[in-house]
């Protein structure tokens, strides 16, 4: 081989060498719950993502408290959540220097179509204590994730500390969950992202929407660099500047399922 191509061939070996650890940083991990990975909404807003940016997500779906715990542990970049009171003492412990609201739905209320507890309305404490009272069964995901926050400020707000014969946690994500309530006919409060995503309804149906207190709001944080130096804080602010963005945003909204907005986006607010 002649000179020139020996050190043409070093070239592009230094090149490659130089390029490849570039190339293995520009991904992420972000702790996530179930549903926004299970609405489907990631298939939509991490391809646009990359798409700008070239930087692949990793998502790792679990209940908005073990997501938090995983960031705790430093063992995601990034965090994209829903429970507010959480996501804010995830910033007061030094865990993030800022939360950044994203988009909301809401949850519902799913049951039998027989209602047999009569909760259909749009009262979502009324539902509660009427589930009690009549020992309707119940499926609570019993996970600590944002959803069985929610559930359990409801049932507080209820004054229900019994809270009926029929109550049974399940340990489990949205999705297992509304499994077992559609093979059980149980009563069930799910995001509304992950319903209308959900193709096993059985006999369920919404009974309960439209209260104020249904309200679900997520936010999405960068893990602190000073907390984990091992963190890759530039490429996942990357993320949250591109959510948070006319762009990240659009591609919210745009999510649907049979014609129907899973998403609303609402960065900039105070939520």
């Amino acid at each position: 081989m002649k000179l020139e191509h020996l050190w043409a061939a070093a070239a592009v070996v230094a090149q490659f060498l130089a390029v490849g650890p570039a190339l293995a940083q520009a991904a992420i991990t972000m702790a996530s719950t179930t549903s926004t990975e299970q609405s489907g909404l990631f298939t939509q807003l991490l391809p646009e993502f990359k798409k700008a940016t070239g930087i692949d997500v990793k998502v790792v779906a679990v209940g908005t408290g073990q997501a938090i715990d995983s960031a705790r542990r430093g063992d995601a970049d990034v965090l994209f959540v829903h429970d507010r009171a959480a996501e804010e003492k995830f910033v007061a412990d030094g865990f993030a220097a800022r939360r950044y609201p994203v988009m909301y739905n809401d949850f519902v209320l799913v049951g039998p179509k027989a209602d047999p507890a009569g909760t259909r309305g749009n009262d979502i404490v009324e539902a509660l204590k009427k589930i009690a009272a009549s020992n309707a069964p119940f499926i609570s995901r019993g996970d600590k994730s944002g959803t069985h926050a929610a559930e359990l400020r409801y049932w507080k707000q209820a004054g229900q500390e019994a809270k009926g014969g029929g109550y049974k946690e399940c340990g489990c994500g949205m999705g297992p969950a509304l499994n077992i309530g559609a093979s059980s006919g149980a009563y069930v409060l799910t995001d509304r992202g992950t319903w209308l995503s959900f193709k096993n309804r059985g006999d369920l149906a919404v009974r309960v929407e439209g209260d104020k207190r249904l309200f679900n709001q997520y936010g999405v944080m960068v893990v602190s660099p000073q907390k984990h130096p091992h963190v890759k804080a530039a490429e996942a602010q990357k993320f949250v500047d591109w959510i948070t963005s006319p762009a990240g945003q659009r591609a919210i909204a745009a999510y649907r399922i049979g014609g129907e907005q899973l998403f609303f986006p609402n960065a900039g607010t105070a939520n």
